[in-house]
């Protein structure tokens, strides 16, 4: 009898043992499931090329982008798929029209969006928006770099945004004509964070992460 109560409880633990390795498996696969929908569908791996965003981002700096974003908003750091371009065909500039662009994926600082007025006194160095000097602690120089797209001061139209490296004086972005207005829809995401940064650049183990968002 006892031998039988043993057969039994030993039945009961073995069927119990391979629940729970069965539920572990389950929720191992589900965690997959949601880890691999999130890297296709929300977030994403992007790697930095160039110094256009010195001192914020080095070359080769990996990053994680969102790409359910969030409305592009003015300080972003944001992923554009640069195809196409905006740029003005009056002396105005209130007329828009679209060519290509600088057909390369770009890392760059959203500066100004839709309705609002960029300024850049290239003698001051100084970029304004609406009226009012931006505090740009992040730029490695000031801004007295003029590449021709615009003259200034100027409305970004609707539908593009304004963009610009933090390395003022050694970055190709919206002051350039081959970038100059970006359409919105080129926007592929915003900056959530730095999780890898090359070991020259790295005095201690925590310089190699950074939230950018």
């Amino acid at each position: 009898m006892e031998a039988e109560n043993r057969t039994t409880e030993q039945k009961t633990t073995l069927k119990s043992f391979f629940g729970d390795v069965l539920d572990l498996i389950e929720v191992a696969a589900g965690t997959f499931f949601v880890f691999m929908l999130l890297s296709f569908y929300v977030i994403r791996p992007v790697t930095v090329e160039g110094g256009s965003m010195i001192p914020t981002l080095r070359d080769q700096d990996k990053l994680v982008m969102l790409t359910l974003c969030p409305p592009v908003t003015n300080g972003h750091i944001v992923v554009i798929n640069d195809q196409d371009c905006g740029y003005f065909t009056d002396d105005e500039q209130t007329q828009v029209e679209r060519r290509p662009g600088y057909q390369g994926v770009l890392v760059k600082r959203v500066i100004a969006t839709a309705g609002q007025e960029v300024n850049i006194d290239i003698e001051a160095g100084t970029v304004a928006v609406d009226g009012k000097q931006l505090a740009e602690s992040y730029i490695a120089d000031l801004t007295k770099r003029e590449d021709g797209a615009f003259h200034y001061p100027f409305t970004v139209p609707e539908g593009y945004v304004f963009v610009m490296g933090d390395n003022r004086m050694h970055s190709t972005d919206s002051r350039n004509p081959q970038i100059g207005l970006v359409p919105k829809e080129q926007v592929l995401g915003t900056v959530l964070f730095r999780y890898k940064r090359d070991s020259q650049y790295v005095e201690k183990w925590t310089d190699r992460f950074g939230w950018l968002f």
